[in-house]
């Protein structure tokens, strides 16, 4: 059910074999191995470099209408193999199949979306101040793209970086996470399937540091997309500055949720805590502080801590699982210090706080409440099922707190005044804002954040913007 993993430049998919490094990707949910998974060398690096070169000089000179009819038919190549594309999924990464499959599906959506989207990257005319000046203001390709993908997201993630750079006419480098590699190579073998030019497109894997090193360094890389923690985000600007490169970060957040009195509290436990639970919590804008005000606090509590105690956890691909294992041992070893941190600080664990079972990275659906805030879990990302809950009084003092850290991803809000959502959109510090909404991320709009959480966007215009270089021509 697996699939064979290799990886792809200049057209060619290229196996493992002779003294080529690589390492076993593993079943959450088991811990056993999938498969072996081949590690690019800096000759293959450079061979993906080189082909990068001659994919961009083709396919920057095809015109937009013809590079859209090869994403919408990658697209449609992806939703044909939809079920075994998220069966993959699910076994490298965790996550339920239906979850999964959404991932797959929505994957799809952006790649159609971005192909309509390229063919609409116009320009502008400005009326010149001269008699017989014509002023012209066009977009063009930014080049080749390096491209860097996490493990929490494996098909989505990628989707956006390829959408956006193959819609702009630039070829992409994409090095996508090797703890789930599998439903990846499935997607770009769409890609190869639906026609797309040897060298557009190019698959690496590696030890991660040295691959982004070794192409960060080359001169003809003039674009960095980049999806992960804020250290390493930060790392790579710092060499893409010595060259220049055009860079996008969408790195950590750490979102916090605004329940206000008048809002119903059990309608708004019950949106959120789903979407807080998703993917085991391992989302970059899944909420992970929660304040509510004094006199909805102990029924959205309830509502939420029931809501938890609920799932079921297990196996992705088995019938009737609500929540599927941490992607790896790492996660587990976190949600520990987070609980441990809790408890040392006078937190009380509601629900959960502990592994589950003794195979698999499963760990039970947390809540906490009375932390302080400067404790770990309000402090730091989770990335994990731990959900801290706790009370405010008013609206200056819960803006106060949740702006209060250096992470500005994403916040929600939940409200029935129409001048509180308001003021709460305008006020909280983050690149995108749900008020009594969870839809936040779509192919058609802004995904990114701000302060330390990264800048530029994926998805809607600024998305196709970010692979483009604007040009003036002044003509007389």
């Amino acid at each position: 059910m697996y699939t064979d993993l290799a990886l792809y430049i200049d057209g060619k998919w290229i196996n493992g074999g002779g003294n080529r490094k690589g390492e076993d990707v593993l079943n959450p949910a088991t811990e056993k191995p999938l498969a072996h998974l081949p590690h690019a060398s800096k000759a293959d690096l450079d061979d993906a470099l080189e082909a990068a070169k001659k994919g961009f000089a083709l396919w920057r000179a095809t015109s937009a209408y013809d590079r859209a009819k090869i994403l919408r038919k990658a697209a449609d190549l992806m939703r044909e193999r939809h079920d075994a594309i998220s069966k993959i999924l699910v076994q490298e990464q965790g996550k339920t199949y239906v979850e999964a499959r959404a991932e797959v599906i929505t994957s799809a959506d952006i790649i159609d979306w971005y192909a309509e989207e390229g063919r609409r990257s116009y320009g502008r005319i400005v009326p010149g101040r001269a008699k017989g000046t014509r002023q012209l203001v066009v977009t063009e390709p930014v080049g080749i793209v390096a491209a860097f993908t996490p493990w929490n997201f494996p098909v989505l993630t990628p989707a956006r970086k390829i959408g956006g750079a193959l819609a702009a006419g630039c070829a992409l480098i994409l090095k996508a996470s090797e703890e789930t590699p599998g439903a990846c190579v499935e997607m770009v073998r769409c890609f190869a399937d639906a026609g797309l030019p040897a060298g557009v497109l190019n698959l690496v894997f590696g030890v991660p540091s040295e691959v982004s090193e070794h192409l960060l360094a080359k001169d003809a890389v003039r674009k960095i997309s980049f999806t992960g923690s804020i250290p390493v985000g930060k790392h790579l600007t710092a060499l893409a500055a010595k060259g220049m490169k055009r860079t996008t970060m969408e790195l950590g957040g750490h979102s916090p949720v605004v329940v206000f009195a008048d809002a119903d509290p059990e309608k708004a436990a019950d949106t959120i805590a789903a979407f807080k639970y998703r993917n085991a919590g391992q989302v970059c804008i899944s909420p992970t502080r929660f304040y509510v005000q004094e006199d909805v606090y102990k029924k959205f509590l309830t509502r939420f801590t029931d809501y938890a105690r609920g799932l079921k956890l297990g196996d992705g691909l088995e019938k009737g699982i609500t929540m599927g294992p941490m992607a790896n041992s790492r996660r587990i070893d976190a949600m520990e210090s987070f609980v441990a941190d809790a408890k040392s600080r006078g937190g009380t664990v509601v629900t959960g706080g502990k592994r589950h079972g003794n195979q698999g990275y499963f760990y039970e659906p947390t809540v906490v409440t009375e932390v302080p805030d400067d404790s770990k879990v309000m402090t730091e990302e989770p990335f994990g099922p731990i959900a801290p809950v706790v009370t405010f009084k008013t609206f200056d003092e819960v803006v106060e707190r949740a702006n209060s850290l250096q992470f500005g991803l994403a916040a929600y809000a939940f409200t029935t005044s129409t001048a509180t959502a308001a003021a709460i959109g305008d006020a909280i510090e983050s690149g995108m804002v749900g008020v009594n909404s969870i839809a936040v991320s779509t192919p058609e709009t802004p995904f990114g954040g701000v302060k330390e959480s990264g800048h530029g966007s994926e998805g809607g215009i600024e998305g196709l913007g970010a692979y483009l270089n604007t040009k003036f021509i002044s003509q007389g």
